[in-house]
């Protein structure tokens, strides 16, 4: 049953969740009922792959970006395909005339660097392009998504026809040890309701790329693969600060965990690790004027045991985002 692809993004009962603060007007739905509780483990949304798993953590001096045309996607060979992006692009403008065309980062794969003699990641590069919303709607949120993709065991060439713009999400610690989870609203396009965490895409115009430069020098090329890295991390704060009101300074510097995707859409997320020194409490409060206040509509501080639960009802990529988040405590427990 394939899932309506311009709906976007997210427990059942859970006893330690503090009051949700709301902001402008919400669609509450109590804990505990049908549609906010509903934990069903056929939904196809739900499904996910982990892409890369870096369990350690790594901050920004072990994390790169090659920024490179070769990695912006590929035109499906099938014409009538191609122009199917134009088709449904158009239509949506139609019922939606205040759509935006933006440019965003892809993910074209990455490369690892292992501690010598160990499995132990020492650095990652992260292979990225450009693309931009249109040709997202109009190959990964398409109805006919899965005729853009190729048949390989290669991630990368598995999705060389879609968009797959990189997306990011944060899992958010407080000190008091609560993880803050967001309910997406009902207006939004894609999973609307679901529980996710905070997050969005990190953006090529905050570092001034709005296209490919086919004349830069290796200086320059060096010079931007540093801009765009360090967006990563950049990108994953603002969204942070934007969806839940938290101050920057209350954050600690983001460590990447790695890359999960949903199976449905094949759409990447990276994901990071961040502690907040303010309790769920403050949080909470700073929430209710915090700036982005359309695409979500509660949110949730809960404990790691109960995160498990509200997992079930997350889009893929979240759901994935759990998973690595995940492998990272244990990997600590055991360091």
């Amino acid at each position: 049953m394939p899932v309506n692809p311009l709906r976007h993004f997210s427990s059942p009962k859970l006893g330690t969740l503090l009051p949700v603060l709301p902001r402008r007007k919400i669609m509450s739905v109590p804990m505990g009922s049908g549609a906010a509780g509903a934990t069903d483990p056929t939904d196809p949304g739900t499904a996910f792959k982990l892409v890369l798993s870096c369990s350690s953590g790594l901050p920004a001096s072990r994390v790169f970006v090659k920024f490179d045309p070769s990695y912006d996607r590929i035109p499906h060979p099938d014409v009538n395909l191609e122009e199917s992006i134009n088709e449904i692009w158009n239509q949506q403008i139609r019922q939606n005339p205040s759509l935006y065309n933006g440019i965003k980062f892809r993910y074209g794969g990455h490369a690892i660097e292992y501690v010598d003699g160990s499995d132990q990641i020492s650095s990652v590069c992260l292979h990225m392009g450009l693309t931009d919303y249109r040709t997202f709607v109009g190959t990964n949120l398409s109805p006919l998504w899965e005729r853009f993709l190729v048949p390989s065991t290669v991630d990368s060439l598995v999705r060389q026809h879609t968009s797959s713009p990189l997306g990011n999400g944060a899992i958010v610690e407080t000190s008091d040890g609560k993880i803050l989870v967001l309910q997406r609203s009902y207006n939004v396009g894609e999973f609307p309701g679901y529980f996710v965490f905070p997050g969005g895409h990190s953006e090529p115009q905050e570092i001034g790329i709005s296209a490919h430069l086919t004349d830069k020098g290796q200086t320059e090329s060096e010079l931007l693969n540093q801009k765009a890295s360090m967006e990563m991390f950049d990108g994953i704060i603002r969204e942070v600060v934007e969806e839940i009101g938290l101050p920057a300074n209350s954050l600690t510097d983001p460590l990447f965990i790695g890359i999960s995707c949903r199976v449905v859409n094949v759409r990447p997320t990276a994901f990071f690790f961040l502690k907040c020194n303010l309790e769920a409490k403050e949080v909470c409060k700073l929430y209710s004027s915090a700036q982005d206040g359309y695409e979500s509509t509660q949110i949730f501080t809960v404990q790691r045991d109960d995160l498990k639960r509200m997992a079930v009802k997350m889009p893929g990529c979240h759901r994935g985002g759990y998973a690595l988040y995940k492998l990272m405590m244990e990997a600590t427990k055991y360091s």
